[in-house]
């Protein structure tokens, strides 16, 4: 499934429910954040060998599988309602990002773009 066909069914389901006049902008980030909150506290307190092998856990992958599906239908959500492509806007970012971030500079290194020097 496409994302454009993901975002129609995504709005027919928000539609049958007549939930359009909640999915404001504002509540819909605000959806976004709490959802990506729930999403993080299943990693909260893991180690980071622990967080690397949390999908090997039946439960807990199930969990972090229907977090990370509601951060995305509620991101999907969003960029509809303000009519923005999000495959165009994630390609471009990827582009500034290489800019940004030059291999022979970042490789390896964690550092912001402002402290690679350059």
């Amino acid at each position: 499934m496409t994302i454009s066909a993901l975002q129609r069914e995504l709005a027919a389901f928000a539609a049958e429910r007549d939930w359009e006049q909640f999915h404001t902008p504002k509540n819909l980030a605000m959806a976004l954040s709490g959802e990506a909150g729930e999403l993080l506290e299943l990693f909260q307190w893991l180690t980071p060998e622990q967080s690397s092998a949390v999908m090997a856990d039946p439960g807990r992958g199930q969990q972090v599988r229907e977090e990370i599906a509601d951060v995305l239908a509620y991101l999907l959500r969003l960029a509809d309602v303000l009519d923005v492509d999000v495959e165009q806007a994630l390609t471009d970012k990827i582009a500034a990002n290489r800019a940004k971030y030059p291999v022979h500079l970042a490789y390896g290194r964690a550092n912001k773009y402002t402290e690679l020097g350059g």
